[in-house]
């Protein structure tokens, strides 16, 4: 039940924790504690369980792989599952990226592409934006830009990182092509000023921010940035670790902006909670890359494999995009039905099941405090939801592909509640 959350005396505190739930099953859109109440979970373990949890499907290709093989070195041997993931991924991203490398964890992908485009490039530096997350390891917290919290304490970190400005609309308070020219114009003067293009090798992109307070771009700005990298010979980075495998109601977010990366990030997603990660690119890329130079132990484990073989199979055949956009509208319209009632929403955004609602003062400032209560509300009414954003004021509904029409009324139907009992 909700309350004060306890302390684990031999768990690192480094961990920062929501809830006090400790979490002994859990099963399509719900997870339950020891005692076996049941909570709507919106959070999907940040966007990880999109497929529900312990979706038979899944768990059966888990089960049985378990029982033939559990690791094959991909240096020493090739293995059914990797092979028969790299088939499925190769129908649903851009027939472009026909190469692919296996890691463990997001920021693996991350650290695995900076190094792809730094050696295929001969180029040192990369560019991100503000509000940006790839990571807490030293090389990919460099590129994070969305909190203090992730860098402070860590300094000096990897050099060669240059900062732009993302086309966050509502914050700037201006209209949305207004802010995407800007930040556009902002990036052609980083690139005479700090970092010139023959030392540039990337342009590292969230085609939708995550942590920075899941912030939608214009199509024009991602449109922008493909044409700077092009025109410079700067390679564009899609990291799509939050944003993919049916989040936004297609497969991938770079699609609503008819983009192709040169190189795509992947996990989260990919495996319904199996660690599995991936850098995806052309094999005219990748063959650039100096064998031996990168690789990994367990990349492209033989069970998470075959848990993301059994997740894209299951998002296919189980109409999961049709039903990520219709859920999506639905928990759209009815939050902005709330936002009419409560002004402090002061903003509602997002894609498919990747929703943000930032919460601010009447005054128009940030609200944390606020936000901080809808939640705690939320969660003793049994609906688990994280917040993201620099201010903390940004509540993120990401419940899995598979919610259903009613448990998205009763989802709102609890934030109501909450945002009433919070706001009197």
């Amino acid at each position: 039940m909700a309350g004060d959350i306890p302390t684990f005396p031999h768990i690192s505190p480094v961990w920062s924790r929501y809830t006090p739930i400790i979490a002994e099953r859990g099963q399509g859109a719900y997870l339950y504690d020891q005692q076996g109440e049941a909570y709507l979970d919106f959070t999907t373990g940040i966007g990880v369980t999109n497929t529900g949890h312990c979706h038979p499907r899944v768990v059966k290709a888990v089960q049985e792989q378990a029982a033939r093989l559990l690791h094959g070195q991909a240096n020493i041997v090739m293995h059914r599952p990797m092979l028969e993931l790299v088939a499925e991924l190769r129908t649903i991203v851009h027939p472009a990226l026909d190469g692919f490398f296996f890691s463990n964890s997001g920021a693996e992908a991350v650290e695995g592409a900076i190094k792809l485009a730094r050696m295929a490039t001969g180029r040192p530096n990369v560019i991100v934006f503000q509000g940006s997350f790839h990571g807490r390891t030293v090389g990919t917290m460099s590129l994070t830009t969305s909190n203090t919290i992730y860098r402070a304490g860590y300094q000096p970190l990897m050099p060669g990182v240059f900062v732009a400005p993302f086309p966050y609309a509502y914050r700037y308070g201006w209209e949305a092509e207004k802010t995407s020219r800007w930040c556009l114009d902002e990036l052609e003067f980083l690139l005479l000023t700090q970092t010139a293009p023959h030392e540039t090798a990337a342009i590292l992109v969230e085609p939708v921010l995550g942590e920075g307070g899941y912030v939608v771009p214009p199509v024009s700005f991602l449109r922008g940035l493909r044409e700077i990298a092009d025109a410079h010979g700067i390679l564009l980075i899609l990291d799509e670790i939050q944003s993919g495998f049916g989040r936004t109601g297609r497969w991938f977010a770079y699609e609503h902006f008819d983009v192709r990366p040169d190189i795509l990030t992947i996990a989260k997603g990919l495996a319904s909670g199996l660690p599995i990660s991936g850098v995806v690119a052309s094999m005219q890329l990748m063959e650039k890359w100096t064998p031996g130079s990168h690789g990994g132990t367990y990349g492209g484990n033989a069970v998470a494999a075959a848990g993301a073989v059994a997740t894209i199979r299951t998002i296919r055949e189980e109409n999961l995009l049709d039903n990520a956009r219709a859920r999506g509208q639905q928990l759209m319209a009815g939050l902005r039905r709330l936002q009419e009632e409560y002004p402090q929403l002061g903003d509602v955004r997002g894609l498919g099941l990747m929703i943000g609602c930032e919460l601010r003062t009447l005054q128009g400032r940030p609200d944390a405090g606020l936000a901080k209560a809808v939640l705690q509300g939320c969660l003793k009414r049994r609906l688990l939801l994280l917040t993201c954003g620099p201010w903390g004021n940004t509540i993120r509904l990401i419940p899995p592909l598979i919610v259903s029409e009613a448990q998205v009324v009763e989802a709102l139907a609890v934030m109501e509640e909450a945002l009433a009992e919070a706001t009197t």
